[in-house]
């Protein structure tokens, strides 16, 4: 019997040591510090290889474990093997894919998006509170006859760009933010949204217009939705990728990807300041007022007027930079990000840093004189020195929402060990009571 108290004691204390090493990984998870150079993702070659005619997309699920929809057993037994799950669904990819494509010949109606819907196998088409009654019957007449597997809903408010955004810049329209420095070797540019002006707009740290940041040299609006801002005085930057994310913290920006769908991700804006959300699909098209923009990323993160451009990302990599979307960060809503990696192909540069995006070379370059309030990408300080304000801390991000489980599991895991040692200690005590009474009995 006492033997068989002090194994069950032993497995008592393994699995509360267990616990504390399980706990502490998932909170250390949670934390986002310095990051890492990027990885190759091996659900991403598998859906390559297995192509869009046998898989409808792959996601992250509640609990951060990889998903890929396949279109047959064979193929979801691959996915299985490669270690993620498989959902088996009815419509591949091509054929969803087919279904945007009808979709995007139809007449335009302003005030719609649709984007394919992994998780539901589906295309979704929304229309804003500014779509008439008779363009809302015709666009459902459209998605009749594609078939069932696209699906109408009504959103509130309107899809509308967020002009009025990082780090603000000013111009005579308005204000946008900025969002991540790139270099194309020779010049230095602010990456951020087409639509905060065309070619030849000047923009400023200041509304005043006192303090000149540099011209737009390069737009496209719409079909995409990027633009660049060279900076004037062609200072060079330091060998960092800084994004400020307010209260004079930054995180350091060290590659360029795309993102997955259930991915939880970062926004910076100079209205609404830092947010969170999630990835809810890819390749979306939007019709925006002004026009249609095709290929961007949609998520739950909130964004108001003024945050066009500023910087999305995740784990130290660039997503994309803010388009326009719906709703407001009260009441919440659905934003858009231009991809930044089909941006950087396009435009033919790259992020100042270590890591090239794709088209791109290598550059050095970071930030210097941060606003330590302001988020977004952080240029030049006025001076003209080209010299960082190393005051700015470089800083992780906490998901708190991650923090929760790791340590619900730390804090059983310390309430068994202290209990196993109390058990320990009370059968210690009735043992030298029950010596010291035969003793002396």
């Amino acid at each position: 019997m006492r033997h068989a108290r002090r194994k069950l004691q032993r497995i008592a204390r393994l699995a509360a040591v267990g616990g504390l090493v399980c706990g502490g990984l998932m909170v250390s998870d949670a934390m986002a510090g310095e990051p890492s150079a990027p990885s190759a993702d091996p659900v991403a070659s598998l859906v390559s290889r297995l192509g869009a005619s046998r898989t409808a997309g792959n996601w992250t699920d509640a609990d951060g474990r990889p998903v890929v929809a396949v279109t047959d057993a064979e193929a979801a037994d691959e996915v299985r093997q490669a270690g993620a799950q498989a959902k088996v669904v009815r419509h591949s990819m091509d054929r969803l894919r087919s279904a945007t494509e009808a979709l995007q010949e139809a007449p335009r109606v302003a005030g719609t998006a649709w984007a394919v819907d992994y998780a539901s196998n589906r295309v979704m088409v929304r229309a804003d509170s500014t779509v008439s009654a008779d363009d809302w019957s015709r666009m459902s007449g459209v998605a009749e006859g594609i078939g069932g597997f696209v699906h109408m809903e009504r959103t509130e408010g309107a899809f509308t760009t967020r002009v009025n955004g990082g780090v603000p810049v000013f111009s005579g329209d308005g204000r946008c933010s900025a969002g991540f420095n790139v270099t194309d070797g020779q010049n230095n540019f602010i990456l951020t949204a087409g639509h905060c002006g065309p070619v030849g707009t000047t923009w400023f740290r200041d509304g005043g217009g006192a303090e000149l940041v540099g011209t737009t040299t390069e737009a496209t609006f719409p079909g995409a939705d990027f633009s660049l801002v060279r900076y004037e005085n062609g200072e060079r930057l330091d060998a960092a990728n800084i994004v400020g994310i307010g209260d004079g913290r930054g995180v350091r920006i060290i590659g360029v990807a795309d993102p997955v769908v259930g991915q939880r991700v970062f926004r910076s804006g100079s209205t609404t300041g830092f947010r969170s959300g999630k990835v809810t699909a890819l390749n979306t098209t939007v019709n925006y007022p002004e026009g249609t923009v095709t290929g961007l990323i949609e998520t739950t993160v909130c964004a108001e007027s003024g945050d066009s451009g500023g910087p999305l990302f995740s784990e130290g990599l660039a997503l994309g930079v803010t388009s326009g979307g719906n709703g407001d960060c009260d009441s919440g809503g659905t934003t858009f990000f231009q991809p930044a990696s089909k941006a950087l192909e396009a435009l033919g540069v790259s992020l100042v840093g270590r890591v090239p995006a794709p088209g791109g070379s290598d550059g050095t370059g970071g930030p210097a004189d941060p606003d330590p309030s302001a988020a977004g990408a952080v240029p030049p300080g006025s001076s003209g020195s080209g010299v960082a304000d190393r005051s700015i801390r470089i800083t992780g991000i906490t998901d708190f929402g991650g923090l929760g489980p790791g340590l619900v599991v730390i804090g059983a895991s310390l309430v068994g060990l202290v209990g196993a040692r109390w058990i320990l200690s009370a059968q210690e005590r009735r043992n030298f009571r029950n010596f010291y009474s035969a003793s002396w009995g």
